[in-house]
């Protein structure tokens, strides 16, 4: 039972992190890349890189998550592996208990065309279905007004970029500012997004469609609709298959 609450809590605090750590708009299929964000890509539309998402959420921790990223025409996947995320708020020992269940490698994916996200978790053969909402689901609207301000030139990563302060208004009048620094010889790619206090850094990019599979959640898996009842069925059964749930 300790060993069951241990892992479910541990779970629960590294998807917390994932979804805390993508502010440009956090959503249950990974990083948000419509609305405002998605304005920062211009015509690349499709495409896979290796991301870096580094938050600090205080004077004290900076959230640090590497994964790959996949993307095309709204649809997105986001693949991470906890025990590489850095972070004061992980115990100590918590990527080793999930390892030893399978909750270490973990899936997001997001499709606003179906107005649904799926969180996967192949060491479980297993994900969660859940909506979107009607905001999550509109991708990126055409009519936001974008102002780009030239603020320099540096290369990156061994691309020369040109840094600009990028400002987006939406439909509303709000706006959001943006620092990114677009690639030169990847058509303007911006390969680091910088708002507020979290940074975007995007490395091996591959401006191509991914294969579409990649946006699905894979065959043979258990669907369930809810992560507690996934974690619940799944983490018992790893850990000797209790026959009642915690707490009862």
């Amino acid at each position: 039972m300790k060993n069951y609450l241990r892992v479910f809590g541990a779970a629960v605090l590294c998807l917390g992190l994932v979804t805390a750590s993508a502010q440009f708009g956090p959503m249950p299929g990974g990083p948000d890349f419509g609305g405002s964000i998605g304005k920062l890509f211009g015509n690349n539309r499709a495409f896979s890189a290796t991301l870096e998402i580094r938050s600090t959420d205080s004077a004290t921790n900076t959230t640090v998550m590497p994964g790959k990223f996949s993307f095309d025409s709204g649809k997105s996947r986001f693949e991470v592996n906890m025990s590489e995320v850095q972070s004061q708020m992980v115990p100590a020992g918590a990527a080793a208990q999930m390892k030893s269940i399978g909750l270490d490698q973990m899936v997001m994916v997001s499709r606003p065309d179906k107005k649904a996200a799926y969180l996967v978790y192949p060491g479980m053969q297993s994900y969660v279905e859940t909506s979107l909402s009607a905001t999550a689901s509109a991708g990126t609207n055409a009519d936001y007004k974008v102002e780009a301000t030239e603020l320099g030139k540096e290369t990156l990563d061994g691309h020369p970029c040109v840094k600009n302060k990028v400002v987006v208004t939406d439909t509303d009048g709000s706006k959001q500012e943006f620092t990114a620094w677009n690639a030169a010889d990847l058509k303007k790619f911006p390969v680091k997004i910088q708002t507020g206090d979290t940074t975007m850094l995007f490395k091996q990019v591959v401006l191509a469609a991914p294969a579409a599979a990649n946006f699905e959640p894979p065959s043979g898996y258990t669907k369930y609709d809810d992560m507690q009842t996934m974690m619940q069925q799944q983490i018992m059964k790893r850990l000797g298959g209790l026959a009642t749930p915690p707490g009862n």
